[in-house]
């Protein structure tokens, strides 16, 4: 059994460093994969699926599975300066070695010198107009400068920039547009900050119970009866996942039978970065309870099960609103109603974000809307969240402006993991819109 584990850790090895070869902007497929590297199609699919974990490839809708630049995560919580000289579309006057260190806050420098001394601390950006004594003060007192309008500063400034690995930014922006653009891209790193991934709930105050395949069925027996598990990793000598072993799988086999004959080969794993909601959709989509999570070489860290990542997301549901995403900020204006029988409808009227460059609301918003709707409508139904699976969408009549809508769910079918609503959009009686929403409850 260890040799055939060892060729299947080798084949995976071998499709990752092929992929890794691969120039970026290349589209892969499971058929081609298997076919250039002689190895099965679920081989290459298990393998592709990995190397869209660790962050290799991207698969998108129609347009398939393409080689991507693995890029290193970032530090979320913070700018850096160099990212500041991004965001402000700016050059480094000065202090270029010190332009990838972070910055805590910044201090707008529209008040007088001995004012503005109160507020600049170690690490701060000062964002200031043509004020070479401000600039100088802020140096000393360890902060960088962003010099906004387009104005330079003096060689000095620049100097003693250097001297204290502090950046002295330049942008032809006012201050009003610099500070707005930074602030949308603190917002940015907000929202992707409150998105939970697999790091944040894998659990490293417990250990991880696995097998490996030379293992009898009377140690997994032993296992249960120690942990009260019903399922469990097989890993190899590297603490690589080779396979899962469920209590169902080894009914009926002998004591001294190894648990490596049993197991299903090929599991699919996740890794640390991967969202909470993607790990959910992926056990929906293929039926499964536990998932191993792997770093990057591949080497097992953790498990995590379906009832993690539904506490998980009931958390996230509940948690308040830190950054605001643009589908947030769409549905904001809606309001839940209850018509005379108590039936949950919803209400809001349209305004000037929701237009697309006719004036007309735009068709994709309408949608958003809609979705968001069925989502709240299942929630009050059952826990849990959707998976959409389809939408079929009809667009009657145009709305403008300042119209009142009603949203109208109607719930064809639920059952305890799929649902069926019709959606309709209504103005002053008149159909507008309507759609068909077929989903999975998680």
């Amino acid at each position: 059994m260890s040799t055939g584990h060892s060729e299947l850790h080798t084949k995976h090895e071998q499709i990752t460093k092929y992929i890794e070869s691969l120039p970026v902007g290349t589209k892969l497929s499971v058929r081609q994969i298997a076919q250039d590297l002689d190895v099965s199609e679920g081989t290459a699919y298990r393998a592709i699926k990995e190397a869209e974990n660790i962050g290799l490839v991207s698969t998108k809708r129609r347009i398939g599975t393409i080689r991507m630049e693995k890029k290193e995560e970032p530090v979320i919580d913070k700018l850096t300066f160099a990212e500041i000289v991004h965001v402000v579309e700016g050059v480094v006057l000065g202090g270029a070695s010190g332009i990838h260190k972070t910055l805590n806050k910044f201090v707008i420098g529209a008040m007088q010198l001995e004012a503005m001394l109160k507020y600049i601390e170690v690490g701060n950006l000062l964002i200031v107009g043509n004020r070479v004594q401000a600039h100088m003060c802020a140096l000393s007192q360890g902060a960088g400068v962003l010099i906004t309008g387009g104005f330079d500063t003096t060689p000095e400034v620049k100097e003693l920039a250097d001297e204290l690995n502090l950046p002295i930014i330049g942008s032809s922006f006012d201050t009003f547009t610099v500070a707005t653009m930074i602030n949308r891209a603190m917002e940015d790193r907000l929202i992707k900050k409150k998105i939970m991934s697999v790091e944040d709930i894998v659990r490293s105050d417990s250990p991880v119970y696995s097998l490996v395949a030379g293992q009898t069925v009377k140690d997994m027996q032993k296992l249960v009866e120690e942990t009260t598990h019903t399922r469990y990793p097989v890993v190899d000598e590297h603490r690589v996942p080779i396979g899962m072993i469920t209590t169902k799988d080894i009914i009926g086999a002998p004591p001294n039978q190894a648990v490596g004959a049993l197991m299903t080969p090929n599991p699919l794993m996740i890794s640390l970065k991967t969202s909470v909601a993607s790990a959910g959709h992926m056990m929906v989509w293929e039926g499964i309870e536990l998932l191993p999570v792997i770093n990057g070489e591949r080497q097992m860290v953790g498990v995590i099960s379906r009832k993690d990542v539904m506490k998980a997301m009931q958390y996230m549901q509940r948690q308040p609103q830190n950054a605001e995403t643009f589908e947030v900020q769409i549905y904001a204006g809606i309001e839940e109603m209850r018509d005379s029988e108590g039936k949950l409808y919803f209400k809001g009227s349209i305004s000037p974000q929701m237009t697309n460059f006719e004036g007309l609301v735009s068709e994709g918003v309408l949608t958003t809307l809609m979705i968001r709707a069925a989502y709240r409508t299942v929630q009050e139904q059952k826990k849990g969240d959707l998976i959409l699976d389809s939408s079929s969408s009809y667009f009657l009549i145009p709305l403008q402006i300042d119209d009142v809508i009603e949203i109208v769910p109607t719930i064809v079918e639920m059952s305890r993991r799929f649902c069926k609503i019709d959606m309709e959009i209504v103005t002053n009686g008149t159909r507008v819109a309507r759609s068909m929403f077929t989903a999975r409850i998680l």
